[in-house]
């Protein structure tokens, strides 16, 4: 009778010790000032190079945290940014067609309705976690959007740690 007693309050602590130690694991999140710090990067980048452009900078569920769109955009920069995004964080990576494409492709693959297969789009991570993307639409080649959200990740990378 005692040894069963023990037994099954041996097993209830050792239930208890591990509920105890057992924690939420800790996320990073992309916070509004990051998020609008890394529009203005990215849109200060593509002015300096001449571009009128549309940055949109998205949190990990999606959900715009930043745009802004500069003087002289055209309307559908802002629709296109918005379909970047979407393929960087359904894809978890950078917008356009995989680099290197598959052998003997030759045409892009087929995207997801509210996708685009374009460059400009970059995922924002902190470590291996994916918090969000930066997608830049309007300059004259999605090489040059990609560009410009690079360069702004790259100047903003002490924040994203």
């Amino acid at each position: 009778m005692k040894l069963t007693s023990f037994v099954l309050l041996s097993a209830a602590f050792a239930t208890l010790a591990t509920t105890a130690s057992a924690q939420l694991q800790s996320t990073k999140i992309l916070n509004l000032d990051v998020a609008q710090a890394i529009a203005q990067e990215a849109m200060a980048k593509c002015r300096s190079d001449g571009y009128k452009v549309t940055v949109l900078v998205v949190d990990a569920q999606n959900a715009p945290k930043a745009m802004v769109r500069d003087d002289g955009a055209t309307a559908a920069t802002t629709e296109v940014a918005k379909m970047k995004a979407t393929a960087t964080m359904l894809y978890n990576r950078p917008s356009g067609p995989a680099q290197p494409p598959p052998p003997g492709t030759a045409a892009p693959a087929a995207t997801i309705p509210g996708t685009i297969n374009a460059q400009g789009g970059v995922p924002i991570k902190v470590g291996d976690n994916t918090i969000g993307a930066v997608a830049v639409s309007g300059a004259p080649g999605g090489d040059k959007d990609a560009a410009c959200a690079n360069a702004a990740l790259s100047k903003l990378a002490d924040k994203l740690r």
